[in-house]
């Protein structure tokens, strides 16, 4: 039988001690979560039925006892920000943004002396003087403005505090420190007020000096009691962490002189299970924390999940934990809410703002989209089945526009919805306007949901938890109407949406506990899983994030790191006290800021190991297939080869055929399947694309010279004509694209510079002697290829960049804007052409010229590429060499072996047996 829980002895001494006088008595619990459980516990307690006590969590009865209604930070930073205003200089104010950045710290600091009742004005001019002593030596004359506007912060800040504490005070509104203060303040009055209700203060362990005073005065008048779930393990060892406050309360408090100090126990030293287990990455943490539940559910299928917890060490694990449950949990309880990081809406929204906020920043006179920004927006699952924008995507993408203009938008959308209409609403009307529109437009999504499917309930609720911060935002605008640019807006926006989290619902008494760390307070399990066990996530490193020194902090008595690691160490230590079976997860891996340094909770429980504790060790890893990736293998079905028929009459173009021959899976995508690729804005002129732009050039300078011999004079013509002939190409391939920055603005001038050496080398050519006739530019030619080893006559056809008649031999040429050497054109063997894709080149080009063989005659034929990349090689013909000879002219025993091995590849291609075998380099 497990231990009797904390709550369970707390709700016997309610019953016992308060059962005639219930309507007197409060309860006060560290938080809220623990009071469904301890109604619980009084619930099985009696057997007649009762009115429950008051249960407060301690911020709650603070801020009943103060009168004063707690504040949000964000709100809290607003109400700053209008005292700075009411107190700071015109000239010396800053902007919202700057004032935040340094606010925040400062009113942690406010809030940390008033909650431990330190005299402000001491703290404060303390801090003033260690920064008078570290400017000390500097001569008066020596001193910068920027030095004395550093001094005089320090100065100012007794009179930020007076200013905000006398602001917020005649608000009746506050920051927890100030309710704690005023609570201290307003003690004797409270207590003068219910002097026949009774207190009952349960679980604490890290009191502050406000809560301290409170609960001694309450007890000094017999007006309450306080029970600790203290361990005497940990309250007897003088050093362990985990009864560092409890110890000083113990010794120091004047009410322990004269009353028995209650409860300790002993229920850690009791029998326990504890595995630590290493295992790789975050993922593996979830997955292990489903398996060791499987394992708890097949080793007894009726058994309750109740009295089993997850404890979280951190927030992002709780998805892939989620996912990774065996289906037969059954029964669930979450109590963390869902980061807003995830949040679909919130996306949505920080998208939105991006687009506009970068709109507004590019100050011109036109209001300029960037592209990704406008499709990040457009193709959002919430927007994109809604806002009939399918059409403006699609010629976005086609036509390169990478800088839209608002007008743009409005003129390519025809016939826009209103969601689209709101999307697109100029922000320059100021933040107000902004948070009403985008309220509009999340009212507008809502209504696109039906209230019968359940996912859509789901996304409903999260459209909901940005809406009411949407709505707080409008609230906190109204009111300080002072601070109203967009930037500001977004810079809050970021803040605020972290604290909005989306709540899960579920039954908390039943099934599986999900849980934090700071939500296990007070609450007992008998199977306890904890995840995260390494060093600085539990417990969490240190953050000094104060403009208090360490050794002033120290010398004050406020909390520092030690103080933060010792409230840790207590929740750790409470979570295992009454637990049985204990699952203690850490990462073994090292991942960037994670060393992969387990827990020191897990060394001290080795090294102080209780006599009673069996505690094992071991590392997890998750079984790795032999082979990391498998090819793919495709057999050819018979639409298959229906397919590759069809395509043999169409034809089948040289690059098709070397496709193949680098990996035959591509060849089936793009040819069997015809899967191409997906349309994208060309931000950036690709290699292929610059191609096709030099390509275009020069068959449109040469087109006018098609069945002539050119001249001198027609290739000075053409230098004149260059420059406006690369610029109408650009806009043919590139469209809307910006070329006149940027890297796009070099790959025009290498377009240009490209084309105008071909042309000085044509003109040199032409100068001596050569006698150039051009025969055809960017022909499509074909021709049929039978073969008693093929199934059908396959059709082979290409498209040839230029043919021409050169000195009495036809030329046959190919250009390629990369870089081709002349070893990639010469043949040494025909054995083996087509196994190997360093001869792609050679398989192309001699494919040119069988198929312009039938129309050259007897005509000697050569082919050749221009490789722009290296120009001074010149015209880099195909060469079959022998011993030291190469010979250069296309022959009919050099396309008779040639089309031998072509058959050869053709074959395997149309052999039913040979599947398609994907290649891996």
């Amino acid at each position: 039988m497990i231990n009797t829980s904390f709550l369970e002895k707390i709700a016997a001494v309610v019953i016992r001690d308060y059962l005639d006088k219930l309507g007197d008595a409060t309860i006060v619990l560290p938080n809220k979560r623990a009071k469904v459980f301890l109604i619980e516990a009084l619930k099985k307690e009696t057997s007649q039925t009762i009115l429950s006590p008051t249960i407060l969590s301690i911020e709650d009865f603070v801020q009943n006892v103060a009168s004063v209604r707690s504040v949000d930070s964000i709100e809290l930073l607003f109400e700053f920000y209008e005292v700075y205003l009411s107190i700071t200089d015109k000239q010396n104010q800053q902007s919202f943004e700057l004032f935040a950045n340094w606010a925040k710290t400062l009113l942690q600091d406010f809030n940390e002396i008033d909650r431990y009742l330190l005299d402000p004005l001491h703290v404060l001019s303390y801090l003033k003087d260690i920064e008078d002593i570290k400017k000390w030596g500097i001569e008066v004359e020596n001193k910068t403005k920027l030095l004395e506007n550093y001094i005089d912060f320090w100065k100012l800040l007794p009179v930020y505090y007076d200013s905000l504490y006398n602001h917020l005070l005649n608000k009746s509104i506050g920051y927890q420190g100030l309710i704690y203060r005023e609570a201290v303040n307003n003690l004797n009055h409270f207590s003068n007020t219910i002097q026949n209700h009774h207190f009952i203060f349960a679980g604490f362990n890290a009191l502050n000096a406000a809560e301290e005073k409170i609960v001694q005065h309450l007890l000094a008048l017999d007006q309450a009691r306080i029970y600790w779930d203290a361990d005497q393990t940990f309250l007897n060892d003088p050093y362990h962490d985990a009864g560092l406050f409890v110890r000083r309360f113990k010794e120091s408090w004047k009410y322990y002189k004269s009353h028995p100090f209650e409860w300790i126990v002993d229920d850690f030293s009791q029998s326990k299970n504890i595995q630590v287990i290493g295992t790789p990455k975050t993922i593996g943490q979830a997955k292990l924390t489903g398996s060791i539940i499987e394992n708890l559910l097949n080793q007894n299928p009726n058994a309750s999940l109740d009295k089993v917890a997850v404890v979280l060490g951190e927030e992002n694990l709780l998805m892939p934990v989620l996912y990774s449950l065996p289906s037969t949990v059954g029964a669930l309880n979450i109590t963390m809410g869902y980061s807003s990081k995830n949040n679909p809406s919130q996306i949505l929204i920080a998208q939105l703002f991006k687009m506009h906020t970068n709109a507004i920043s590019r100050k011109g006179e036109s209001y300029v989209f960037y592209y990704k920004d406008v499709l990040n927006v457009l193709t959002h699952p919430l927007v994109a089945p809604y806002a009939n924008a399918n059409n403006l995507v699609r010629i976005i993408k086609e036509n390169n526009y990478t800088f839209i203009t608002h007008n743009k938008i409005c003129e390519l959308s025809n016939a826009p919805s209103k969601l689209f209409e709101l999307l697109f609403v100029k922000w320059e009307n100021g933040a107000l306007a902004v948070l009403e529109n985008i309220v509009a437009l999340l009212l507008l999504i809502k209504e696109n949901f039906s209230n019968d499917n359940e996912e859509e309930k789901i996304a409903k609720s999260f459209v909901y938890s940005v809406f009411k911060v949407i709505n707080k935002l409008i609230n906190y605008y109204s009111q300080h109407k002072h601070i109203d640019s967009i930037e500001t807006l977004h810079v809050i926006y970021k803040q605020i949406i972290d604290i909005a989290e989306v709540s899960f619902e579920g039954e908390p008494l039943n099934g599986l506990q999900i849980m934090g760390v700071l939500e296990s307070r007070v609450l007992d399990f008998e199977t306890l899983i904890i995840t995260s066990m390494n060093e600085g996530k539990f417990p969490a490193g240190k953050s000094q994030n104060s403009f208090i020194p360490y050794d002033v902090k120290k010398e004050l008595g406020l909390p520092t790191f030690k103080e933060k690691d010792a409230i840790y160490t207590y929740h750790f230590y409470h979570l295992l006290q009454r637990a049985k079976n204990i699952y203690l997860i850490y990462n073994t891996e090292n991942d960037g800021l994670d060393a992969g340094e387990r827990s020191r909770f897990i060394t001290q429980l080795e090294v102080e190991k209780q006599p009673n504790h069996e505690l094992t060790f071991d590392i997890y890893n998750p079984s790795l297939p032999a082979t990391a990736y498998e090819p793919m293998i495709i057999p050819k079905s018979e639409a298959v080869m229906d397919r590759l028929k069809e395509i043999a009459l169409q034809g089948f173009s040289p690059s098709a055929l070397t496709s193949y021959i680098r990996n035959p899976i591509d060849f089936y995508f793009q040819k069997i399947l015809r899967i191409r690729e997906v349309e994208e804005v060309e931000e950036n002129i690709a290699l292929n694309t610059l191609g096709t732009i030099i390509h275009g050039t020069l068959e449109a300078l040469y087109k006018p010279f098609l069945e002539k011999f050119i001249s001198e004079a027609d290739l000075l013509n053409c230098f004149k004509l260059l420059d406006d002939e690369v610029l109408k190409q650009f806009k043919l391939v590139y469209k809307e694209g910006e070329i006149k920055k940027g890297r796009n603005l070099l790959a025009f001038e290498v377009a240009k510079r490209n084309v105008s050496n071909f042309l000085k080398m044509e003109l040199e050519e032409v100068r001596n002697g050569d006698a150039i006739k051009i025969i055809a530019l960017e022909q499509t030619f074909e021709r049929t290829l039978t073969h008693p080893d093929l199934p059908c006559p396959v059709l082979i056809k290409g498209n040839v960049d230029r043919i021409e008649l050169r000195n009495g031999r036809i030329r046959i040429i190919d250009y390629k804007t990369g870089k081709v050497e002349k070893n990639n054109v010469v043949l040494k063997s025909w054995n083996g052409l087509t196994h190997e894709l360093k001869n792609d080149k050679i398989i192309q080009v001699l494919a040119y010229a069988y198929m312009f063989e039938e129309k050259a005659g007897s005509t000697p034929i050569e082919v050749g590429i221009i490789s722009f990349k290296n120009l001074k090689s010149g015209f880099l013909p195909f060469g079959f060499k022998e011993e030291k000879d190469i010979d250069t002219t296309v022959s009919n025993q050099i396309l008779k072996n040639y089309l031998e091995e072509i058959v050869l590849l053709l074959k395997e291609i149309f052999g039913v047996t040979i599947p398609f075998e994907e290649k891996i380099n």
